[in-house]
């Protein structure tokens, strides 16, 4: 969908084929956006300010970067990015002129329009493309066969050779498909990537889906079953076989659609490979002319990429068989072409190609014909490093110890000064992003580099050649735990939003340092601290299966050296939390918790404790420990009222309120969450979503809302209900939205009989938790569809959905309201004519109450003991109105009305069945007579419709 833009009341600068609208800090060619950061944008209004004058670096940098002293690389950085643009020197048309030593100069005719704009358009499709600063050159033909192929190929590889532009030919391919797919066309980059398990995970971090599983592909299927979506693989061929293991699997089970990159096939079933040739170059070169050796792609690339290094190049006649042969010499390869155009501000074209002849020539022992592709590019990296100052050298080999994006002020901490000061790093940075090593992304905040994933793997090797791998990796896995260590800091403190853009781009260096430091020559000291640090980030992506396995190695490690440090009690506490709500991990979260427990115990940690003795009291509710649970959240109110935190003491209130409702206690329970609920008053930047899982306020009134239900308040409950589910959405934090949906909104919308919005929950629910792999709440969706089949009368197909459900809690020994669920398939099996399974699974769930003290649907449960054996020819009325009149006897100790009306209604209807029933209708009427709101809902419509004769 597209929505417009208003236009903006200034002028408009218009200049070839390019707008600029400075009021709206916009660029526009031929109507459509240009991307390019606001510095970059900063330089060029300043440009077309002063057009065909002079602007000093001076001028530039204080008006890019006022009130900040920055190197002068990262204007030459900038203005480098702002040519390739404009395609600044292409057909002869100049923009920006380098005045050496002084500034630059905008040289290109511009107007001025003062009329106001009209209002544009611009696509919202969701998308995280890279940023092309620089035009696509002589693959206008392969981009649109790749556009006219995923219209009818739903999986694509484009396959070639190192270097040769498969990258950039898919990001262009995709850009152009964008109208295409509603749902986005999401980059998945792998070339940071080291191990194969981890492939799901990059694309799960890049949808920003929860990984809570070993296996995360099934999740990822189930999530994208029905998305029009483009997924772009780059980078596969060191991790093919899994590459091609996810690509089939989204292409077979789901919608989307999938474009690879890779040096090889992927070799998928129905994989169609488009095979990326070189560049075009001439045949022969003899008295080549400008014109004609344009007319060549690799050469129209070299002249590209030399006017974006010096702006002063032109190619002359005399060069241009000079330019010819050496594209040939470097077989049309896109990577080595641009690195060697990249040498244009040292060298002159014949001394490229004279040094680029010695140096294959050397590499080859002058056997032009045996130089495979690959080793063109290699001679190519090592002619390049040869050219290299001693500086640049250095640091283009350590600067491949960064797997990801990595900022000029991260390189200085990490590498090794030598004498080489920050300034030296940043302009030694910026010349080796000119010669085409390193890729540039210019974003506001800051200027990102990255070196190609081919120049990379390069740099590490002459990093290891020289015997500086593990003095770079330490220095970098030391930047690493600094770096989370205060992101740990910052959690509870910065705008959610603001925090993970920060930190998220840091994943991939945070796994190559974490690698490294788990190695024989790595330090797991700075492992298990950047580990511990790490934790939040882990929890902020729901990367919940990474962060377990992370945790446990740093915790076996420390089990080696100090199982009794502060580090295992932070790395107890997150393993618990990464196991729960799994099928598997709800086994083994109490000795993790009990252990963090202990520790904070021993070093006085006061927030530890907390988290421990939630965590606790969290899983001594859901494996149905209900006394545990208050004396747990008893212990946890004292704590906190010792700290003197009224939120942590309010929360306090709010797990003793939910705790007493399990045990039956309605009323005090009540009054414990409107006691919180009153008084809470969130932490600005979700504080409380870190160290209790849930947003408080809305699971407080989730339990609130089954209160009010119990106490026969069914409008004020629903409404609650909704409305928390609607905070919940807004809030933007699935665990809280499944609780209340799993908890509060569906059960209570199912038992007031609005179907058609339990059937829109439900199904909310089991895509959140289909999504995000949390496999107990699955099941909890499961059990609500069956329970709407029930309710529509479909008893086999409910009853079958239901059993599901219910063996997946009874497997995960998850327990809180399986009683419930367990009573509904009673009920559900009763009605089918299935007694002995419903007496069997009713006496269940009455000796589980019995053992735990969970009262809150006993009376419920008594009375569905009592409709099976109304049913029963075994047993009869008798026996029947023995139980109801339990079940009445304790909805009334509990003054749960909504319990007591319902068993009042089989009480009136067996009575009425066997003798007129006058005193069990009078008793109806009574008990219905005491509501004052819900005359609606199904219980309350039940009832008056026993208490009216039949016509």
């Amino acid at each position: 969908m597209d929505q417009a833009v208003p236009a903006g009341s200034g002028p408009t600068v218009t200049f070839g084929s390019f707008r600029l609208i400075p009021a709206e800090h916009v660029l526009l060619e031929n109507g459509a956006p240009v991307r390019l950061g606001h510095r970059a944008l900063d330089i060029l209004r300043l440009l077309v300010e002063h057009a065909g004058d002079l602007v000093t670096k001076q001028q530039l940098m204080s008006r890019v970067w006022p009130q900040t002293f920055v190197d002068e690389g990262n204007l030459k950085v900038h203005v480098a990015a702002l040519r390739k643009a404009l395609r600044d020197g292409q057909g002869g048309t100049r923009y920006i002129v380098n005045i050496p030593g002084r500034g630059y100069k905008f040289v290109a005719p511009v107007s001025i329009s003062h009329e106001p704009e009209e209002p544009r358009r611009t696509a919202t499709t969701p998308n995280n493309l890279p940023v092309q600063l620089a035009h696509v050159v002589g693959r206008s033909e392969t981009v649109a066969a790749i556009v006219d192929l995923l219209a009818v190929e739903r999986s694509v590889t484009i396959a070639g050779a190192g270097g040769i532009g498969k990258t950039t030919v898919a990001v262009a391919a995709a850009g152009r498909l964008l109208s295409r797919y509603p749902d986005g066309i999401w980059f998945v980059d792998l070339a940071p990537i080291s191990s194969p398990h981890l492939v799901p995970t990059a694309l799960a971090e890049v949808l920003g889906l929860p990984i809570r599983s070993e296996s995360p592909t099934p999740q990822l299927v189930a999530s994208l079953r029905d998305k029009a979506m483009l997924i772009v693989l780059d980078s596969c061929e060191h991790l093919v076989d899994a590459a091609a293991s996810l690509a089939e699997e989204l292409v077979r089970s789901t919608c989307v659609s999938v474009l690879a990159t890779s040096r090889e096939p992927l070799r998928t079933e129905g994989e169609h490979v488009l095979r990326l040739p070189s560049l075009a170059v001439p045949e022969t070169i003899d008295d080549l002319s400008v014109a004609e050796a344009l007319g060549y792609s690799a050469v129209q690339l070299f002249v590209d990429r030399a006017i974006a290094c010096l702006d002063t190049f032109e190619l002359t006649d005399h060069d241009a068989p000079i330019v010819a042969a050496i594209c040939r010499r470097l077989d049309g390869i896109a990577l080595a072409i641009e690195m060697a155009a990249g040498c244009v501000d040292s060298f002159s074209v014949a001394d490229i190609a004279r040094l680029l002849d010695d140096r294959f020539h050397l590499l080859t022992r002058g056997r032009r014909t045996a130089l495979p592709r690959h080793q063109t590019l290699k001679a190519t990296l090592d002619w390049s490093y040869g050219l290299l100052s001693d500086t640049e050298r250095v640091i283009l080999r350590r600067l491949g110890i960064f797997a990801g994006w990595f900022t000029a002020a991260a390189a200085a901490e990490v590498l090794p000064r030598d004498g080489i000061g920050a300034a030296g790093i940043s302009d030694a940075i910026a010349n080796l992003a000119s010669k085409s090593l390193l890729g540039v992304d210019i974003g506001d905040r800051a200027t990102r580099y990255r070196l190609f994933d081919t120049a990379r793997a390069y740099a590490l090797e002459k990093l290891a050649d020289m015997g500086e791998t593990d003095e770079t990796a330490r220095a970098h896995a030391c930047y690493c735990r600094d770096v989370f260590t205060a992101a740990e800091r910052d959690w509870n403190s910065r705008p959610t939003d603001e925090w993970r853009t920060t930190y998220r781009p840091l994943i991939d260096d945070l796994r190559a340092a974490l690698d490294w430091a788990f190695t024989p020559a790595g330090d797991v000291g700075i492992g298990v601290e950047l580990t511990v640090a790490a934790v939040p980030l882990w929890l902020e992506l729901s990367l919940m299966e990474e962060c377990r396995v992370r945790a446990d190695r740093g915790l076996t490690a420390l089990d080696q050296s100090d199982p009794d440090s502060r580090e295992a009690m932070q790395l107890s506490a997150a393993i618990a939390w990464s196991q729960m709500y799994t099928a598997t991990g709800t086994r083994q979260t109490s000795a993790m918790w009990a252990r963090a427990l202990a520790l904070a115990d021993r070093f006085q940690d006061s927030d530890y404790r907390l988290r421990a003795l939630w965590g606790l009291w969290a899983d001594a509710k859901n494996k149905g420990r209900f006394q545990d649970a208050v004396v747990t959240a008893e212990r946890f109110s004292k704590l906190a009222a010792a700290g003197g935190q009224t939120a942590d003491m309010l929360v306090g209130e709010r797990m003793i309120g939910d705790s007493l409702h399990f045990l039956g206690e309605q009323a005090a329970a009540r009054r414990h969450i409107e006691t919180m609920l009153a008084r809470y008053h969130a932490p600005p930047h979700r504080s409380n979503l870190v160290r209790f899982q849930f947003d408080q306020e809305i699971t407080a009134r989730m339990t609130l809302s089954r209160v009010l239900w119990l106490r026969g308040l069914p409008d004020q409950a629903m409404r609650m209900a909704t409305e928390n589910v609607d905070r919940a959405v807004r809030l933007g934090h699935t665990l809280s939205l499944c609780n209340a949906l799993a908890q509060s909104a569906c059960p209570i919308v199912l038992i007031v009989g609005d179907l058609q919005t339990a059937r829109r929950y439900t199904a909310l629910l089991a895509d959140l938790t289909t999504r995000d792999a949390l496999h107990v709440w699955r099941a909890y969706a499961t059990c609500f569809e069956g329970d709407i089949l029930l309710r529509s009368g479909d008893l086999a197909g409910g009853t079958d959905l239901l059993q599901t459900g219910v063996d997946t809690l009874r497997s995960a020994t998850f327990v809180q309201y399986l009683t419930s669920f367990l009573g509904q398939l009673a009920d559900g099996c009763g009605r089918a004519g299935r007694l002995g399974e419903a007496r069997a699974l009713i006496d269940e769930a009455l000796a589980r109450c019995d053992a735990s003290d969970e009262k809150w649907c006993v009376a419920e449960l008594l009375r569905i003991r009592g409709e099976i054996a109304r049913l029963d020819p075994d047993a009869g009325p008798a026996e029947a109105e023995t139980w109801f009149r339990r079940s009445l006897s304790m909805a009334q100790a509990q003054n749960a009305i909504a319990w007591e009306l319902r068993t009042a209604t089989s009480l009136a209807r067996l009575g009425r069945d066997r003798d007129g029933g006058g005193e069990e209708l009078a008793a109806l009427a009574s008990v219905l007579a005491r509501f004052r709101e819900g005359h609606a809902t199904a219980d309350l419509v039940a009832a008056r419709s026993v208490l009216t004769p039949p016509a």
